[in-house]
């Protein structure tokens, strides 16, 4: 009797040790799988609000939209909500473009391209200096890596949507430091009574606004004009790269960021940032370029350049299908200069700062 005793404790004991470590082994996964959501728009005045939200995954589980309306700018909202789990494979969002007219809802279907989506779900793109070797633009080290921990890559941790007017929604996948466009795609709006009905009924219950308040912000946050194509234009890609050089023998480029127009953001590490490959981007906002030429603090430098839309897009017009933005760094670090394949950039200003850091090939 009392070696059963003994027995039943220890099986008691093995299998509370079991439960700890699958629940223990739950969690690990469910933070691999788990990933934020954001809803921006241009401006505050082509905000808009969800009324039925599902995030399609490819595991089936749920997973929605942040309550409330978009925010922020075009790209980043600015906040996040509680995390989501999954893999986002598509949408399915009815949302109140309360800015286009009375009663404009807009329903958006989507999915993703599958096998798409599994490639970048195993990408882990750089966002410093990789100290166990040379630093990647990405490796696949799979979901679950963020920045922290003196870590020096990050894997998907968002999925971004932004609402231009017309229905126009762009979708991002965030890594860190790096934002990719997913793809531009097309709400179409509800009109069959019914839907419509229902929708504003969920609408006025969901953020609690009265009928007569309903009528008056029609009236009030009315855009006659609202068009998509500032955002579209935003989408065009020209085949280029920057080149940033300097004449000062000491001269070492670290770090390019990229900011572009179309809510893309790219960065560049050592070494590759020393030779970029030209491909199709989207014109850069603002740019970041990180440099030392010694290791006093005077000579440990970033130039941030701020670019113009309509003198940049005419430029690079006129550059050619294969374009060097070269960015040239004076022998005494006191100006840049920015040309297009030799011609002159108008920039909209150009500033110098002093920055402290950690690259792995800096001045010690």
């Amino acid at each position: 009797m009392r070696m059963n005793n003994k027995l039943y404790l220890l099986q008691s004991i093995l299998g509370v040790v079991l439960c700890i470590n699958l629940i223990q082994c739950q969690k690990m996964e469910n933070k691999k799988m788990a990933f934020q959501v954001e809803i921006s728009s241009p401006a505050t005045k082509y905000r808009i609000e969800p009324v039925f939200d599902n995030i399609k995954t490819l595991e089936g589980t749920h997973a929605g939209l942040p309550y409330g309306g978009s925010s922020g700018r075009w790209g980043d909202s600015g906040s996040v909500w509680t995390e989501q789990y999954g893999t986002p494979i598509g949408a399915d969002i009815t949302y109140y473009s309360r800015y286009e007219g009375t009663e404009i809802f807009y329903r958006l279907n989507i999915d993703f391209p599958i096998d798409t989506i599994k490639d970048y779900m195993e990408r882990a793109y750089s966002r410093k200096d990789d100290s166990e070797g040379e630093t990647k633009e990405y490796k696949r080290l799979g979901r679950g890596f963020q920045s922290g921990g003196g870590r020096a890559y990050d894997s998907f941790s968002t999925l971004v949507f932004g609402f231009a007017p017309k229905g126009m929604v762009v979708v991002w996948l965030n890594f860190g430091n790096t934002r990719i466009e997913l793809g531009r795609y097309q709400a179409k709006p509800v009109t069959d009574p019914a839907e419509i009905a229902k929708a504003k009924e969920k609408y006025l219950a969901m953020y609690r606004i009265s009928p007569e308040r309903y009528k008056e912000a029609i009236q009030q946050l009315y855009i006659p004009d609202a068009s998509p194509k500032e955002w579209d234009d935003y989408r065009i890609r020209y085949y280029w790269r920057p080149v940033v050089n300097s004449n000062n023998p000491k001269f070492r480029l670290f770090e390019i960021l990229n900011y572009t127009y179309n809510g893309e953001q790219e960065g560049a590490l050592r070494p590759w940032v020393l030779n970029m490959p030209y491909k199709e981007r989207a014109l850069p906002k603002e740019m970041v370029f990180t440099w030392e030429t010694g290791k006093e603090k005077q000579e440990q430098l970033n130039a941030r350049a701020f670019f113009n839309w309509e003198k940049t897009n005419e430029a690079f017009k006129k550059a050619g299908n294969k374009i060097d933005m070269q960015v040239k760094i004076a022998e005494d670090n006191n100006s840049v200069e920015i040309l297009l394949n030799g011609k002159p950039l108008e920039t909209d200003s150009i500033r110098i700062y002093q920055w402290s850091g950690d690259y792995k090939e800096s001045y010690k």
